[in-house]
């Protein structure tokens, strides 16, 4: 079995220190996966005993980043000489155990919730975020009508790229941040997912990422004057060191926020993190508008039928959007809710 250990080093980059803390425990999020290779596509003279290999993944990560440790078991276990020498990566592909090909551009804890909220509809099914997520492993004939590109990590890295800028225009209005970032930097986001390094990442992320904490003056305000009954905020005075918080968490223009709903359609809308009249925009609201009939307004005093993962994290409904997409988006930049079914009388938990 295989585990990737977490890389602690001093971060390159300044960021209040619960912000860091939340982002450094959503990266070094694991699942547990058993991927088996199909035993009809097993070459000749390979040790059936041993075609099962557990992992504990990175929630960052994508299933084509894993082929190579996986092919390096298979061919120093599994396989003999004479299979090692015609087998061919770009022709693996994966399947779920119930028989579903696999979305090969989504992080790998993205398919996990969205396994976990897809049980949630089975009779007398329990909430379990425990159990390893199994899937089949196939050498050959990739059904490529369905994969669209070859999964690649190429490809996965071209879509990766496409998701971040895409998050990047939900937020800003526009993908300058994105553009704005040399090729090297750009190339340094993806080199920390596949290498799963967390200071790699973010010392690149934290230039498009918006912050939780508002830039202040180090200074308090001056006493109010003896000729005026108002004052200014520091940051309306001329020479002000104080500057107005652009890139904190509630001033973003959206969120960029997607729901999965089990073996259902994703839901994709604009998500200000303040509404019209003020208040920080919580996720109960966000489920509420889009979800009512799962999630009913709290003024009716009937219970909620579904109950909202984040990063495997079962989230309570006053968390702040805002706040979940400076802490709690993926790598990509996006905060997937996996919504799923609660039973009557049931809680998660």
């Amino acid at each position: 079995m295989s585990t990737y250990a977490p890389r602690h080093s001093p971060s390159a980059f300044t960021t209040p220190a619960s912000t860091t803390l939340f982002r450094r425990l959503t990266w070094e999020g694991t699942v547990p996966l058993e991927i088996r290779v199909d035993s009809k596509e097993l070459p000749a003279n390979s040790d059936r005993g041993l075609e099962c290999y557990y992992i504990q993944a990175p929630r960052v990560s994508y299933l084509p980043l894993l082929v190579p440790e996986i092919k390096r078991y298979l061919l120093d276990v599994v396989f003999d000489e004479a299979a090692a020498r015609v087998i061919k990566e770009e022709d693996w592909w994966f399947e779920s155990e119930e028989g579903s090909l696999l979305k090969w551009h989504w992080p790998i804890g993205l398919i996990y919730d969205n396994h976990t909220i897809s049980q949630s509809t089975k009779p007398n099914a329990m909430p379990s975020v425990f159990t390893p997520l199994r899937l089949i492993l196939h050498l050959v004939s990739p059904p490529t009508e369905k994969l669209l590109l070859s999964p690649s990590a190429e490809a996965c890295k071209q879509a990766f790229m496409g998701q971040l800028k895409e998050a990047d225009f939900i937020r800003w209005g526009n993908t300058k941040r994105m553009t704005g970032l040399r090729k090297a930097e750009q190339d340094g986001l993806w080199e920390g997912i596949k290498e799963h390094n967390f200071d790699e990442y973010w010392r690149v992320a934290s230039k498009i990422t918006p912050t939780t904490a508002p830039t202040r003056s180090n200074s308090p305000p001056p006493p109010p004057s003896s000729t005026s009954l108002h004052t200014r905020p520091p940051s309306a005075d001329p020479g002000s060191n104080s500057a107005p918080d652009r890139d904190g968490a509630s001033s973003v223009r959206n969120v960029p926020a997607r729901i999965y709903l089990p073996d259902g359609p994703i839901l994709q809308d604009l998500v200000p993190p303040v509404l019209d009249d003020g208040s920080m925009h919580t996720l109960g609201a966000f489920l509420t508008t889009r979800l009512p009939l799962l999630f009913p307004p709290p003024e009716t005093g009937k219970p909620n039928l579904g109950y909202a993962l984040i990063q495997g994290v079962p989230v309570p409904p006053e968390a702040e959007m805002a706040w979940l997409g400076a802490c709690m988006a993926g790598a990509d930049g996006w905060v997937n809710v996996c919504v799923g079914l609660l039973r009557e009388g049931a809680r998660y938990p």
